[in-house]
């Protein structure tokens, strides 16, 4: 009978980039982590070399990390969410990346958070608020007030995730990588029918002008290639100017 060590560390296949950033780029999209994360994790690497002029992480330590980390503190002046952030960023480094296991990485202390009152808007304020909001703008907002959902979810909404006959919206790769559905307010539909009419104008002009089409998630686009340019892919608040995919390079 074989035995498993249930604390034992997953093998993780060799880096094949010779750069650090590259290597620790090439880490995070292999554990799947988001384009938000990879950023901030490159940035905070990035800087932590930049401040120790320019030595290489594995030539430092204990001592270097806190000193840095001192520095973002007292000097910085930085948040307590933006300091475990950084922290975050370089246990993630030398752990995932360089593979040292020390036991001070775990040693380090971490920056309790403050516990404040939030603020919270009347229902009156809040309907004042809206009120005053127009146009797309306006419509996404009382969706995101409507729905609960969180403005990157919103503005990620596609057409194939909103039912109109169930009445419902599919939130996908919500908080923690969930998807989730939630009810599609009755006093939206209107408004929403002609959001999506005016989206699927602009997703006819990119396929008279040959665009790509939209970004997909995960390996998609390589198993449904044509996926990207379909109506039901797209957008319901799509951007009027075109972006490029910061991995692929495509507009």
């Amino acid at each position: 009978m074989y035995r498993f060590n249930k604390k034992a560390k997953p093998v993780r296949p060799p880096l094949q980039s010779t750069r650090l950033l590259d290597q620790l780029r090439e880490r995070i999209r292999y554990l799947h982590y988001s384009l938000r994360t990879e950023k901030t994790y490159v940035y905070w690497a990035r800087s932590y070399i930049r401040w120790h002029k320019l030595r290489h992480p594995a030539e430092m330590g204990k001592r270097e990390v806190e000193a840095y980390l001192t520095w973002l503190a007292c000097q910085r002046s930085v948040s307590a969410s933006t300091h475990r952030q950084a922290l975050s960023a370089l246990l993630f480094l030398y752990k995932e990346v360089l593979e040292i296991e020390l036991p001070w990485l775990d040693e380090i202390g971490r920056p309790r958070t403050r516990e404040r009152l939030p603020t919270v808007l009347s229902r009156e304020e809040v309907e004042r608020m809206l009120a005053l909001m127009e146009g797309e703008v306006g419509l996404l907002a009382r969706l995101l007030y409507g729905t609960g959902m969180r403005l990157m979810e919103g503005l990620r909404l596609r057409v194939k995730d909103v039912d109109f006959d169930r009445r419902s919206i599919i939130v996908r790769e919500g908080k923690g990588g969930k998807d989730r559905v939630v009810m599609l307010p009755q006093s939206l539909r209107q408004a929403l029918h002609e959001q999506l009419a005016r989206a699927r104008a602009l997703w006819a002009e990119d396929r008279a002008a040959g665009v790509p089409g939209v970004e997909m998630p995960d390996a998609l686009a390589r198993k449904y290639p044509r996926a990207a340019e379909t109506w039901t892919w797209h957008w319901v608040f799509p951007s009027p100017t075109l972006s490029t995919d910061p991995r692929s390079g495509v507009r």
